[in-house]
């Protein structure tokens, strides 16, 4: 099913109405940066929260993952975060960084666009997460769909703003490491991504993905969403090890996530759906892409 007009244009309202929330609470300050930020960004997913109340579709909030990083890369780069520092950083560092995050924001909006199935398709986790939490239904809905991964993103997004307000070590050897980390997660992704929906379009009923990335990972798509958090861990850390404390955290949530989560969670379905799954999940590596066992 694809997404109609009318459906996109309840996504941009929905955006428009929370982005404009978000800006408010930066514009009225009172926080330090960047906890400013992260209020703007609570403040904007209880908006998107109501709007997916009000659609019946909590898949409203999908395209927040890849919405906001690019917009607090952009505040922090154009406000300094506040910092004194600012005046200091490297502008290489900055703008490598700066880039890449619009390069994987624009990617994977654009992927989610142009595969989304409208306002009738609601991804299949999410009424599972809130019928396992019974009478709870609603906070879980907001705590686990919504305010966690938002939490979890500015979490990953922290060495951004370090980079682009306390980044004063000179452009080096762990930055072009973070370089190559992050442009190949967005390359990984993008192709795991092309792969899958080329399958998708042509698979019959029970079929799954086993050729190309997937030949050698489960979930290259995670593989390379993790890959380039794990590229901005690296920035932070080149920009400002001593702030390793604030840096690290972010890379260290996805990981959690994606091993202890998501995977488990879309192996489980697949096995149950799936004819020859299990055989494939003993020969072929989780995550991280390896030769067939």
């Amino acid at each position: 099913m694809a997404a109609k007009p009318a459906d996109y244009s309840a996504i941009i309202i929905a955006y428009g109405v929370s982005l404009a929330a978000g800006g408010a609470v930066l514009y009225l300050g009172g926080l330090p940066a960047p906890w400013d930020a992260l209020a703007a960004d609570v403040v904007a997913t209880v908006a998107i929260f109501g709007f997916s109340r009000l659609y019946g579709n909590s898949s409203t909030y999908d395209p927040y993952w890849s919405v906001i990083p690019p917009l607090l890369a952009l505040y922090w780069f154009g406000t300094g975060g506040g910092a004194i520092e600012a005046a200091a950083i490297d502008p290489w560092r900055a703008l490598c960084v700066t880039l890449l995050v619009f390069l994987w924001a624009i990617r994977l909006t654009g992927n989610w666009a142009v595969h989304w199935g409208g306002m009738g398709h609601e991804d299949w986790r999410y009424p599972l997460v809130r019928q396992r939490a019974g009478k709870a239904a609603i906070l879980a809905d907001f705590a686990g769909i919504h305010l966690f991964p938002t939490v979890q993103v500015f979490l990953g997004c922290l060495p951004v703003y370090t980079v682009v307000t306390r980044g004063g070590a000179p452009f080096g050897l762990l930055d072009m490491l973070a370089v190559v980390v992050t442009s190949s997660a967005i390359a990984i992704e993008t192709v795991a991504d092309l792969q899958l929906h080329a399958f998708i379009a042509r698979r019959k009923p029970g079929g799954f993905i086993r050729h190309g990335l997937w030949a050698w990972s489960r979930h290259p798509n995670y593989f390379g969403e993790l890959a380039f958090w794990w590229g901005l861990m690296l920035f932070g850390l080149a920009a400002a090890p001593a702030d390793w404390w604030w840096i690290i955290p972010g890379a260290l949530a996805m990981t959690a996530m994606f091993t202890l989560a998501s995977i488990p969670f879309m192996d489980q379905r697949s096995l149950e759906r799936r004819e020859g799954y299990g055989d494939y999940m003993r020969k072929v590596s989780a995550l991280v892409p390896w030769p067939p066992g």
